[in-house]
């Protein structure tokens, strides 16, 4: 399990419950209960670092502390 900070919010405009990791861009993902969104948000990271590795970007190491966000 990656320990990546990850926001959970309801979408009106999905109708689906959205998991956003913002210590890796554009990696989110969603699902139709909280508990799914986040395991698809474990998916969403591992696929996210994975393919950062193949091309050779580099992959932030957890904070491991909550970001402060605007």
């Amino acid at each position: 399990m990656h320990k990546y900070e990850i926001i959970l919010y309801w979408s009106d405009e999905d109708q689906v419950f959205v998991a956003e990791v913002p210590e890796l861009p554009g990696c989110m993902t969603h699902g139709e209960t909280q508990e799914v969104a986040l395991a698809n948000s474990q998916e969403a990271i591992q696929l996210w670092v994975e393919t950062a590795v193949e091309f050779g970007d580099p992959v932030p190491q957890p904070k491991g502390r909550r970001l402060m966000l605007a």
